[in-house]
């Protein structure tokens, strides 16, 4: 039996986190989930969006399956997810941006993975005013950090049977933060001969992933950066509806789909959960689950091929709950 942390955050969380749980239990894996809360929903109970329970629950259990968390501009709290992430030391958050057939997109097979520090650059929010007209913001890059990240890159693009990993910084202009990153990524990179090795400007990647995305395989960048590229790179596969991923620290992972809790939404059993659903399967994969893994795959797969029972955003008009079913009665 495996103990994970299950946090539905808010917005649509609820609705798209227990469509993962149902189709996890599915697969008959024995999981004793541990309820906790973050976000918004916390702040009644616990007066905090990030409460220490639910810290202490993951750093127990080591593993999480997470939903979207609201961050509220200009009330006063904390973002959940950057407060998540600093106080576990998520440093690395993995996204994955593949299509899957029947999925509306301009683009067929695009399978990429972007790689994104999570603890540095200018989202440490290290503000201040200049006066009353100015403000100016830290961007802070160290060589643990990088080297941390890029190093997890590798590591990822070793045990998913990825070949090429691709540095992206504008190292160009800014020379001693991303020029910084960029001098380690290549150190890094010299301990894994295995693994081709490139490097880009960010922005003449983002010209290269619209023109040609099958060159790239796993991109690791740097915090803002990577925030805007892997939603770049869901778009190329079809939306943030299949986007999913990871937050990776030492030995911990918190596993949550890309997009964000779309509260408008919320309660209305029309939310496409197939990012929460294939992170719950990245995470049975994580646990060393890979045939229940695959099954969760195969029966997305599968559904979304057909397309008969899918969400309004995949061209459908079914509900939540009955794409949802439809997934776990196509489990085998």
């Amino acid at each position: 039996m495996y103990k994970v942390t299950l946090i539905h955050g808010d917005g649509i969380g609820f609705e798209v986190v227990e469509s993962s749980r149902k189709v996890i239990e599915a697969t008959g894996i024995d999981i004793q989930w541990d309820v906790r809360k973050a976000g918004q929903n916390a702040i009644p109970e616990f007066g905090d969006v990030v409460p220490q329970s639910t810290v202490e629950s993951i750093l127990e259990n080591k593993v999480a399956l997470k939903g979207p968390l609201t961050n509220i501009v200009g009330s006063g709290q904390r973002s959940p997810n950057v407060g998540l992430r600093n106080a576990l030391d998520l440093y690395a958050n993995i996204r994955h941006a593949k299509h899957f057939p029947g999925v509306p997109s301009k683009w067929e097979n695009v399978d990429i993975i972007v790689v994104r520090e999570a603890m540095e650059d200018v989202y440490a929010g290290a503000e201040q005013m200049i006066g009353p007209d100015g403000a100016v913001a830290i961007k802070f890059i160290t060589r643990r950090g990088t080297e941390r990240v890029v190093r997890r890159a590798f590591e990822y693009a070793i045990a998913n049977n990825r070949k090429k990993v691709t540095a992206s910084v504008k190292a160009n202009i800014l020379k001693l933060t991303d020029g910084l990153f960029l001098k380690v990524a290549r150190e890094v990179a010299q301990n894994y001969p295995q693994i081709e090795y490139s490097e880009t400007i960010i922005d003449a990647l983002c010209m290269h992933l619209v023109k040609n995305p099958f060159d790239f395989d796993v991109i690791v960048t740097e915090n803002c950066y990577g925030d805007i590229v892997s939603d770049l790179t869901a778009g190329l596969a079809g939306g943030l509806g299949v986007g999913h991923g990871v937050n990776l620290g030492d030995g911990l992972a918190v596993f949550e789909s890309t997009h964000g809790s779309a509260p408008r939404y919320q309660g209305l059993d029309k939310i496409n959960p197939t990012a929460m659903i294939l992170s719950g399967a990245l995470m049975l994969k994580h646990l060393g689950e890979n045939e229940k893994a695959s099954m969760i795959y195969t029966s997305v797969q599968k559904v979304l091929k057909k397309g008969e029972i899918v969400t309004y955003d995949l061209g459908g008009s079914s509900k939540t709950s009955e794409y949802t079913n439809e997934i776990i009665r196509n489990l085998k």
